[in-house]
């Protein structure tokens, strides 16, 4: 069951069943924005306040991106159709956008209905670790 971030209960909280790669005992995290229109996140850790990712809808830089997801995922997300999913992108921020990269390789799934997600490696050898998001 996830709960409501205790400072705001419109922050959503969600539940990592798939954690996020290389901190597998951070389970929950809060999902904020960090602009008006809502494109740039944070992924905050409410188990570790000091670890926080910045994510974004791939569809800001790379609309073509489309990735696959295996059933065993969508089991463990609790997707019964694709519009219960939510496609979010890792960002390593640089000193400028032009610096700016985006994890293709790894995405952050999100069922926004449960709340339940993770993120999870793609059997893509194209895709990659560091994408730039300006052209």
């Amino acid at each position: 069951m996830t709960r409501e971030h205790a400072a705001d209960p419109d922050v959503p909280v969600l539940e990592m069943v798939r954690p996020m790669i290389g901190f597998p005992d951070h389970r929950r995290f809060a999902l904020t924005r960090l602009d008006e229109a809502g494109a740039l996140c944070a992924l905050q850790s409410l188990d570790e306040p000091g670890l926080s990712f910045v994510v974004v809808p791939p569809d800001a830089f790379f609309e073509d991106y489309r990735p696959e997801v295996d059933d065993a995922v969508g089991a463990d997300l609790g997707i019964e159709s694709t519009g219960d999913l939510l496609t979010l992108v890792v960002l390593t921020l640089g000193e400028s956008l032009a610096e700016t990269t985006a994890n293709l390789l790894a995405p952050v799934l999100v069922n926004h209905r449960t709340r339940r997600g993770g993120q999870v490696l793609l059997d893509d050898p194209d895709l990659p670790i560091r994408a730039p998001v300006a052209p």
